[in-house]
């Protein structure tokens, strides 16, 4: 690997949350659980989806996701978003989340996956998302 990622092998979308991943996210291989780094790109798309909808949404299906290499303790990780697309109630974001170990500072994509929201309203019914 060389210490300047391409073009390609650079983060793009809108950066969404950052964090170091700490000793107590660990799977039994010393590696931080893919569960954990699940939870923050739900976090992180909950951001976005709730900004594009302009008030309150939910998870309702990750149509697809794909762990690529495992993300070691200590490494700060960085989930950015894309909007894929918004039809009447729903948001549909790809979002990876990019590493960068402290010892080797190397950037490198760990996942992506692609995630959708439902805009809801105080009762919890989904609600039409209003356009600009």
């Amino acid at each position: 690997m060389t210490d300047t990622p391409t073009q390609a092998d650079q983060p793009s979308g809108e950066l969404l949350l950052q964090t170091v991943a700490m000793p107590k996210e660990t799977n039994t291989n010393g590696d931080i659980f893919g569960g954990w780094l699940l939870s923050q790109m739900d976090i992180a798309g909950g951001v976005m989806a709730e900004r594009v909808a302009g008030g309150r949404t939910v998870t309702v299906a990750i149509s697809s996701m794909a762990f690529i290499r495992p993300v070691p303790v200590g490494a700060i990780i960085s989930c950015y978003g894309q909007l894929v697309s918004v039809g009447r109630s729903s948001i549909k974001l790809l979002l990876t989340v990019w590493c960068q170990p402290r010892l080797t500072g190397e950037l490198h994509k760990v996942t992506e996956g692609e995630f959708v929201f439902v805009a809801i309203d105080e009762r919890g019914n989904s609600r039409p998302i209003e356009r600009a």
